[in-house]
């Protein structure tokens, strides 16, 4: 029998529950496979609690994005302050990036989720949890771009490129390492970072 517990007086730390759980379910089956009633049996709650929580599942969704968004903007941040040149400050998003997207797989696997499942809400979004995280990078780029600058469309084209390796690899590690083995992912692993460096200063360094 599912409990009745109620939420309306939820802590931060319970809050952070549900979300993590939701999190979990939308990255494992994406927006379409996920149902209210799903998450509220992996939380142990009734639909009803939920829902008098959260509402819909459309704005369980958009709070999960927003918080993964809030991540992504906090090292965007810590990148900004690390370093006064603009391409150092871009290798070391980029980097951060990376390793977060390994420490946190769930992250990396929900948005290529919401990049798949999209197409068919992406005409009546109101909402682009992502937008000022992508925009905030792609004005990091064209200030690291020497020695000319590049245009809006330039820089977002370059900066999708290396997110998009980032992305590619985090979701592959698991069939990498059935495929080579747990050495040759680990040695895999140890380069990726050099490799995203050298991406960085040719496409930004001196183009």
């Amino acid at each position: 029998m599912e409990a009745e517990i109620s939420i309306d007086a939820a802590t931060g730390d319970t809050r952070s529950d549900f979300l993590g759980a939701a999190k979990r379910l939308f990255a494992e089956r994406g927006f379409y496979g996920t149902s209210i009633a799903l998450i509220a049996a992996e939380l142990g709650l009734t639909k009803q609690a939920l829902i008098h929580h959260f509402g819909t599942k459309e704005r369980l969704y958009g709070e999960v994005l927003a918080q993964m968004a809030d991540r992504l903007s906090n090292v965007v941040g810590r990148a900004q302050s690390a370093d006064p040149d603009p391409v150092r400050q871009l290798e070391a998003l980029l980097l951060n990036l990376s390793r977060n997207a390994l420490e946190h797989p769930e992250d990396r696997q929900l948005l290529m989720r919401e990049l798949l499942d999209n197409r068919a809400r992406a005409e009546h979004a109101q909402n682009w949890y992502l937008r000022d995280f992508l925009n905030a990078i792609v004005s990091m780029a064209r200030q690291a771009a020497k020695p000319k600058r590049l245009t809006q469309t330039e820089a977002l084209a370059r900066v999708y490129m290396i997110l998009g390796a980032i992305n590619y690899f985090t979701v592959s590690e698991p069939t990498l390492r059935q495929m080579y083995g747990k050495a040759a992912v680990n040695a895999l692993k140890e380069q990726f970072p050099l490799e995203i460096q050298r991406l960085v200063r040719a496409s930004f360094g001196g183009n």
